[in-house]
């Protein structure tokens, strides 16, 4: 693995070094520095040019002049940022249209010039990397990945956090105006041809197509807009393939401007839209899958899952990245977990999955203590719902913004648009959450002491909150309020032992 060092080792006040990746692929090149846990860190900077390397490859086997003059500037430009933030680890790749290109050893050789060590990666440790990067931010997925680049098509089956069968295809999306130019059913054929030869037709049967890579992702922002989604996050989005069928449609009716009037809709993107759908559509049919879940993690966050070692890998990313979340914006590091096991016992009844929700809930649980008392519950709802978190659905967000909105003093309500991404039941045992940890919060100070000293618990018919004697005097007016809240919500009398 080629990296750059630069002078010294870059952290800030947490300890932290920063890493970079440079992407440089066939339609854009792009710099992404990453600082926080090893498992799941966050991206300080992330930064792109639509470079077009591969725009016009497949004809002239070259990259055009111009894209080489743009992505001598934006090298330039990353390298120059780089050190800048003096990133610890910086590491360059280039995908397949500068590994394709006749002249792709002058962009790797300017690179050189800029202290850029370019690992050239081949089709198959793109695959991985891809499968990689699904996997790094949904562990369970259990299907076929698909990163559609500018100038190639990586198809990898993943299954029990694993990457096993790859292919890699010349079918990236600057590819397929050229294929479909040669007539109605020309890309079809191709298709079915490309899969049956590398063993690939019908393997999706039964099996959603995790979906990589900017065009779709853009495909799935036009979805959004059309169905008027309340939830606007692009990681863990379902489509199907009737749904894509359908827009395939929409897209070879309606002009340009149309598509770029629609907010959050890449301009450099929306120019491809219409073949990237219609090889989706091909895809789904000779793979026989029905259904499509977007990934927001691709390749380069997959460089990064691959070179962990494997006890960082079984992390799970959502509590790590919560649990940072908690660390860096709340009063006590130490009080989420701490809380979580204070209110454990009042919820036996929760499966593993509703446990791991209550617990990230409980370790965001103090992150709206700086925000204006006025909007600490809106602003529990925001970090839930639109926080940069990965191996959660959207019922998941919703469960965890109604705990989060209820402990921080939201009430019992369930604000838009929690109401639609949930159901009813599922939001009345997220309530039940925010009530204990409210009562937890108010009891304890969000002091670890506390916490550790007192206990509570439900027989069925009391919800006892055990206080010892030298404890009594933090059983307050207020806080036999929350807790009287809190027994009422669960069916149960209030009582206080010691």
């Amino acid at each position: 693995m080629a990296t750059l060092l630069f002078r010294k080792p870059r952290q800030d006040t947490l300890g932290e070094p920063r890493t970079g990746i440079i992407d440089i692929g066939s339609n854009s090149i792009r710099l992404v520095v990453y600082q926080g846990p090893e498992r799941l860190p966050a991206i300080l900077f992330n930064e792109k040019v639509m470079a077009g390397l591969g725009r016009g490859l497949a004809e002239t086997g070259k990259i055009a002049e111009p894209a080489l003059a743009v992505a001598f500037d934006a090298l330039a430009r990353f390298a120059a940022v780089a050190r800048e933030m003096e990133v610890t680890r910086l590491r360059t790749v280039a995908t397949a249209a500068v590994r394709d290109a006749a002249n792709g050893k002058v962009l790797l050789d300017h690179a050189r010039q800029l202290s850029l060590e370019v690992e050239l990666l081949s089709g198959e440790q793109e695959a991985t990397a891809a499968g990689h990067g699904v996997l790094s931010a949904i562990p369970q997925a259990d299907g076929i990945v698909g990163d559609l680049g500018g100038g190639s098509l990586e198809l990898i089956r993943v299954r029990a956090g694993e990457v096993h069968e790859r292919v890699s295809f010349p079918l990236g999306v600057l590819r397929i105006a050229a294929l479909r130019a040669k007539g109605q059913g020309a890309l079809q054929r191709f298709v079915s041809k490309t899969l049956q030869e590398a063993g690939w037709l019908g393997k999706g049967k039964g099996l959603p197509l995790y979906l990589v890579g900017g065009s779709w992702r853009t495909l799935a922002r036009l979805d959004m807009h059309l169905t008027q989604y309340p939830l606007p996050v692009i990681h863990q989005y379902t489509m199907s393939a009737d749904a894509i069928s359908r827009m395939g449609r929409t897209i070879s009716h309606v002009n340009k401007g149309w598509l770029r009037a629609i907010p959050g809709l890449s301009a450099a993107r929306s120019a491809n839209l219409g073949d990237a759908t219609a090889l989706l559509t091909v895809l789904l049919k000779h793979l026989g899958s029905e259904t499509t879940i977007v990934s927001a993690f691709g390749l380069r966050e997959g460089l990064l899952y691959g070179a962990l070692d494997p006890a960082v890998r079984v992390q799970d990313p959502l509590i790590v990245a919560v649990r940072d979340e908690g660390r860096r914006h709340g009063r006590f590091p130490e009080h989420g977990d701490l809380l979580d096991r204070w209110v454990a016992p009042l919820f036996k009844r929760d499966d593993s999955d509703m446990a791991r929700l209550r617990l990230a809930s409980c370790l965001l649980a103090d992150v709206g203590w700086r925000a204006n008392p006025e909007f600490r519950a809106e602003r529990g709802v925001e970090v839930a719902l639109h926080g940069n978190w990965v191996a959660i659905d959207a019922r998941g967000r919703a469960l965890v913004a109604q705990a989060l909105y209820t402990s921080l003093g939201g009430g019992t309500e369930t604000p838009e648009p929690i109401g639609v991404l949930a159901s009813a039941a599922d939001l009345k045992r997220a309530v039940q959450w925010g009530l204990a940890m409210r009562l937890g919060q108010r009891m304890s100070g969000g002091l670890a002491g506390p916490l550790q000293r007192t206990s509570i618990g439900d027989d069925g018919t009391l919800l006892s909150l055990c206080v010892t004697e030298g404890d009594r005097a933090l059983y307050s007016e207020t806080v036999e309020r929350r807790h009287l809240a809190l027994a009422n919500a669960l069916g149960r009398k209030a009582a206080i032992t010691g």
